[in-house]
């Protein structure tokens, strides 16, 4: 058993961190959370990976399922910016009477200024001598630190949740499926100048509109966002079916410090052509919208599944885009 780690208040996990946009907004934290379905304890669980980051705090956060559905079990790592801060070890607990280690390396990790990190670490989740999730690079010092096997059942990335902050442009990257490589999604708010008066359909004369872009590539561009704030459409990319929802809202018509929400959802399809193309919004989704804004919609068990004939892939991005003013 490890030595008890002290985390600071503001660094709490699973759900409760990503449903507490206060204590996001206080903070300017910026938040990844990666989710992930395995078999651990005898039965098929989420496992929670969370990487946070703020003036004041680097911290990591692992936490297991419980029988209810909550995230029960919960060990966290505290990165502090000085040098003598534990930068391996492992804390174990007990979920429902099988016993449960993670181990983490973190000595050589690189960050590169973000949030987690990009290289040489490794965290590993070990129960009944199987590692049941890895990640990180370092998987034959995982291996060789644990003295277990790899699990036969091979994790699922279920969902991924981030937090970023930014004046009018945004920045992720994202893989559309596990083996794909990484690709640069940009997100950037403008607003033109035109002849409408402030009794016009743009307040001021100002017209605010959206593009997104995928590996520099414009694939969607939306002008008169006033009155699209909310809806999605579907693009082809690299043979991948990606279906993009967003809710800005908040961006234009909330005071203050508010977020707006995209997801991006991969779907697989069998035999399409090797470049970017778009198609219209789905009208289903849109009137949806209308009665439930993509805000309440955080959770990773959100489906979006049946919204189109192509088989779903069990991945998720929920991008939380904070506008700085």
């Amino acid at each position: 058993m490890q030595d008890q780690i002290i985390i600071p208040a503001c660094f709490s996990s699973g759900e409760k961190l990503m449903d507490d946009s206060a204590g996001v907004t206080r903070s300017g934290q910026s938040v990844f959370m990666s989710t992930y379905r395995t078999k651990i304890a005898d039965q098929c669980r989420l496992i929670t990976i969370t990487w946070c980051k703020n003036l004041l705090l680097h911290g990591l956060s692992v936490s297991v399922e419980g029988p209810e559905g909550e995230s029960q079990y919960t060990c966290k790592v505290e990165l502090k910016p000085w040098y003598f801060w534990r930068k391996q070890g492992s804390k174990r607990f007990v979920v429902e009477g099988k016993l449960v280690d993670i181990y983490w390396d973190l000595k050589a990790a690189k960050f590169n200024g973000e949030t987690e990190p990009g290289s040489d670490y490794y965290v590993a989740v070990v129960c009944d001598e199987e590692v049941v999730l890895l990640i990180g690079d370092l998987k034959k010092d995982a291996y060789r630190k644990t003295r277990c096997r790899p699990a036969l059942i091979d994790p699922i990335l279920v969902s991924r949740k981030e937090h970023i902050f930014g004046k009018k442009k945004f920045f992720t990257r994202m893989k559309f499926h596990e083996k794909s490589r990484l690709h640069e999604i940009s997100i950037e708010c403008k607003c033109r100048s035109n002849n409408i008066s402030v009794n016009g359909n743009a307040p001021n004369g100002i017209d605010p509109e959206m593009e997104i872009k995928i590996d520099g590539h414009l694939v969607i561009h939306v002008k008169h966002l006033q009155w699209k704030f909310r809806g999605n459409e579907s693009i082809n990319v690299n043979k991948v079916k990606l279906e993009v929802y967003w809710d800005v809202h908040d961006w234009l018509f909330s005071p203050g410090l508010r977020h707006a929400l995209f997801i991006f959802k991969p779907t697989y399809l069998s035999s399409t052509p090797s470049l970017v193309s778009a198609t219209s919004s789905s009208p289903l989704f849109v009137s949806s919208l209308e009665s439930t804004p993509l805000s309440s919609q955080t959770g990773s068990s959100f489906s979006l599944e049946g919204l189109n004939g192509s088989r779903s892939s069990d991945f998720c991005l929920f991008l939380y885009a904070w506008k700085v003013d």
